[in-house]
């Protein structure tokens, strides 16, 4: 991370602690998830338990890193664009986090014929996500390197939208035994798993500027 944070080792340290503890969060968020569907009641608790250390540790270490960046950065015209990146970063953490808290706080139902799928666009979906986060650090090192690592982001963003379309469709298509509370109750839940890949596009557009932005 030498290219951007000079002479701020600390700083460098914090850096790289945040970034693990978002990748540990939406891990955790997809384990949460799997074990909801599976009906896995005590390790869904455990899951719950584990976010929301995880966030508090992110949301301390990005408070310590905002303090701190514009003292040792030798590049000022470029820490406002890492701290949104890493504002970026924080909100994949934090959107996990509450949408996982929407399993234990709506309890939706999910039939067993749809499940299948519901698992298909949790672990698509997070995979955006776990395909970014290399490039963040990435960024910090080789920002040459980081436009084509995001490659494979933009194909797990656009194939959890497939998935979640398909959902959708069958839901309102073909699941004709369920009334319509329940189809929009869990379309909404589709749309709560497909928002971490979103926000993993999101990111990877910011990095992609940045990126160019160092090479020019």
């Amino acid at each position: 991370m030498s290219i951007i944070f000079k002479h701020a080792r600390q700083l460098v340290v914090e850096i790289d602690e945040f970034i693990n503890t978002a990748e540990k969060g939406v891990l955790v968020f997809k384990e949460g998830v799997l074990n909801y569907l599976n009906n896995e009641k005590e390790s869904f608790a455990d899951k719950i338990s584990d976010i929301d250390r995880l966030e508090a540790t992110a949301d301390r270490l990005q408070r310590k890193i905002d303090d701190e960046a514009y003292q040792h950065s030798l590049l000022p015209q470029s820490i406002s664009d890492v701290v949104s990146m890493l504002d970026r970063v924080d909100e994949l953490i934090d959107i996990a986090k509450d949408n996982l808290y929407l399993f234990e706080l709506e309890l939706p139902f999910f039939p067993e014929n749809i499940r299948n799928e519901y698992i298909r666009l949790t672990t698509t979906s997070v995979e955006a996500a776990l395909c970014v986060i290399p490039a963040v650090r990435t960024y910090f090192r080789e920002p040459v390197q980081v436009r084509d690592m995001l490659t494979k982001v933009y194909f797990y963003e656009s194939e959890t939208d497939k998935i979640s379309r398909n959902i959708k469709r069958k839901l309102f298509h073909e699941m004709h035994e369920l009334d319509l509370a329940q189809k929009i109750h869990l379309r909404y839940f589709a749309l709560h798993i497909e928002s971490i890949s979103d926000k993993a596009q999101e990111l990877a557009d910011a990095l992609t500027i940045m990126a160019l932005k160092i090479n020019i």
